[in-house]
């Protein structure tokens, strides 16, 4: 079988295998195998970039971040729709359609789907393939994203039918899930940024990045609600929006499985308040209801005002906010030292769920408010998740209410706090601090980091009020005998602990580098930073400009690096962690010597510009494959990897002898076995 062929039907056994994961939520590959073949796809390409489709999965993801999007019209407009908060203006909206219609009023039905709280796009497709994705912008004009589109696994880059209509013209939202969104407030707090206030803020953000790996990284995903066909013949067109919900189910899109047909406003109403308390058990945001006249010639008749359809309404749910007084104000202190105030109210129901607590952010926040302790306050739960202090009603502020200040010293450990400037943040700077060291330890032992199971808050609490252990690498310490004697720890629990704090010293580089809580790195930034600099020492040389060269790390989170190595304290710790055997480089078995890496001893030079790989990509590979990289020519060295404008350094290689080698046959000798004696 040819390249051509195996590339071909790798690409639609991928996709089939997408379309059943995230569409049909019915994997039809395990993810090793997807990997593998995946990967199989990915080298086909690399070695025949003249096979890459715009179909393949290997495109989900571009290289070329953005600096901005082009606004671009949009062919058919984006209408918004109207809005009905309750089942009277609900009413009044049918008799309106209804007094439009200039002839007797038809046999009617509505079709009710959720309204997802996400962000409108608008996609294009010709010929099957999709061409284009849009941001709603104001409706006439959006913002072409179609690198990001590409991302969303629910979005197919082709549609599933053999004879597509010329164009195709589909809308929907773009959301994210309620478990995506709350993982990435988790990895901002590890990075010590603001959390996404809802989900509905966090999707249209995340498609408004500009670079599409971030998009990707946050796992988007999309339902399709508006179908058109400007250039099908009439007998392709559906006749009614429950059958053109259908029709691109078939096509290949995610469709919401919780639409219902409705004979009558009643049965609208019904479908209304069964979703007023089913909403909360689903696993995406949702904010009412959207009803439609199902019939297409019905909506054809009754047409558009300026802004709206006349013949669809949202029909919105109450904004869920609560008046509950301000009991006490306490304060949490985080890993990182960050102070942040927390409201404890009397209990109050919002969403579906009773709240006792409030998040109330710093002390710019507090100062915002006004907020007294005794205060009467409105709570909601931002984006139904997060519960935090809209505002106070200081006309029922009683006359013994106390302003509320956060303290100038660590409540914690009784440290002076500190206020870095330009920062909205309050720190406790002792590193030493009991809150740091629970903080820290937790991290560490959490699932996207060193994953010790049984490690939970309560232990890791004794732990440090004992003073056992006073920064992670004293975990390695601890024997099986010491924690039995914690507070409900039985022997075999114990032992079962400890075991799983050795298992973690095999953890990949990349975890341990998240695991340090460095300010502003999370999970998806460790792994793409451990890549690039493949060991601890690589990293900790680095300069913040090399750092911030590697794709998708900013110059904060260079700068962030850079001081954390600076710290003696952090120095001492990774050589600790180095003795104590934890994984701080990849790519090096932990058996493997030096001699047996690919170019184990030798010396290369790099010069001019490479077809496809940075300076710092091939330098990273050379010296996980045991090679080192110096600036200049000599008679030392074995090899100099040219590029496009070399300039003097080729010029010498060439009159010392020098082997010179191009990125090809530099990618060719990576991959080639070391060579090894024939000495036993």
């Amino acid at each position: 079988m040819s390249d051509s062929q195996r590339a071909a039907q790798l690409r639609e056994r991928l996709n089939d295998a997408s379309y059943a994961y995230y569409v049909l939520d019915a994997p039809t590959l395990e993810d090793a195998v997807y990997d593998r073949l995946y990967r199989e796809l990915q080298n086909i390409e690399t070695r025949h970039p003249e096979l890459v489709t715009p179909d393949s999965p290997t495109q989900r993801v571009g290289d070329r971040v953005s600096t901005k999007f082009p606004a671009v019209p949009h062919d058919i407009p984006l209408y918004s729709l109207e809005n009905a908060f309750d089942r009277e203006e609900l009413l009044a909206w049918e008799e309106r359609w209804q007094r439009k219609l200039e002839t007797e009023i038809p046999d009617y039905a509505y079709t009710c789907e959720l309204k997802i709280d996400g962000s409108a796009i608008a996609l294009t497709y010709e010929d099957g393939l999709l061409v284009r994705g849009l941001t709603r912008g104001d409706g006439t004009i959006g913002e072409d994203i179609t690198t990001n589109i590409k991302t969303i696994r629910s979005i197919p880059l082709r549609l599933r039918i053999d004879d597509p209509p010329p164009r195709v013209e589909v809308r929907g939202e773009a959301f994210l899930p309620i478990a995506t969104f709350e993982a990435i407030n988790r990895d901002r707090a590890g990075r010590d940024e603001e959390p996404f206030a809802n989900p509905r803020n966090a999707a249209a953000g995340t498609l408004r990045q500009l670079d599409p790996r971030i998009v990707a990284a946050r796992q988007l995903s999309f339902f399709a609600y508006t179908l058109h066909l400007p250039d099908a013949p009439a007998d392709r067109v559906p006749l009614s929006q429950s059958a053109t919900l259908e029709l691109m189910q078939t096509w290949g899109f995610q469709v919401n499985p919780h639409r219902a047909l409705c004979p009558s406003i009643a049965d609208v109403a019904g479908y209304y308040d069964r979703w007023d308390t089913g909403r909360h058990d689903l696993p995406y945001m949702t904010d009412g209801i959207v009803v439609k006249l199902d019939r297409v010639a019905l909506q054809r008749q009754l047409g558009f005002t300026q802004k709206f359809p006349r013949w669809a309404i949202a029909l919105k749910y109450p904004a869920e906010e609560a008046p509950t007084i301000v009991r006490a104000i306490v304060v949490q202190v985080g890993r990182t030292g960050a102070l942040t105030p927390v409201a404890e109210l009397d209990p109050v129901q919002l969403a579906g769920t009773t709240v006792s607590r409030a998040t109330l952010h710093n002390r710019d926040r507090i100062a915002e408010l006004d907020l007294h302790v005794g205060d009467t306050a409105i709570v909601r739960k931002a984006g139904e998740i997060i519960p935090e202090v809209v505002r106070v009603l200081p006309e029922l502020r009683p006359a013994d209410a106390i302003a509320y200040h956060l303290p100038e010293h660590c409540p914690e450990c009784g440290s002076k706090t500190l206020k870095p400037e330009g920062e909205a943040v309050t720190r406790c700077v002792n590193s030493s601090c009991p809150a740091i060291v629970r903080g820290s330890l937790a991290h560490w032992a959490s699932r996207g980091a060193l994953d010790i199971d049984g490690l939970g808050d309560k232990l890791i609490a004794q732990l440090v009020e004992r003073e056992w252990v006073t920064s992670i690498d004293r975990l390695y310490d601890l024997s099986a005998d010491l924690v039995a004697r914690l507070d409900r720890m039985a022997r075999k629990s114990a032992i079962k602990l400890i075991t799983a704090i050795e298992a973690s010293k095999q953890q990949p580089w990349n975890r341990v580098l998240y695991g340090l809580g460095i300010r502003h790195v999370g999970s998806v930034n460790a792994k793409a930073i451990a890549n690039r600099f493949t060991s601890v020492e690589l990293l900790a040389s680095a300069t913040e400009d090399e750092i911030a060269d590697v794709y998708g790390i900013g110059s904060e989170i260079a700068r962030s690096i850079v001081e954390w190595f600076q710290h003696e304290t952090n120095q001492k710790l990774v050589d600790r962690l180095r003795e104590l055997g934890l994984q701080l480089q990849i790519g090096v078995d932990a058996d493997e010597s030096p001699a047996d890496r690919p170019l184990a001893g030798k010396t290369f030079v790099l010069t001019g510009t490479l077809p496809t790989l940075k300076r710092s990509d091939a330098k990273a590979k050379i010296e996980r494959a045991g090679g080192k990289v110096t600036g200049s020519v000599s008679k030392k060295t074995d090899f100099v990897v040219a590029g496009e404008a070399a300039g003097s350094k080729l010029t010498k290689a060439e009159s010392l002898g020098v082997a010179v080698l191009d990125e090809s046959e530099f990618l060719r000798l990576l991959d080639q076995p070391p060579a090894r004696s024939n000495s036993s």
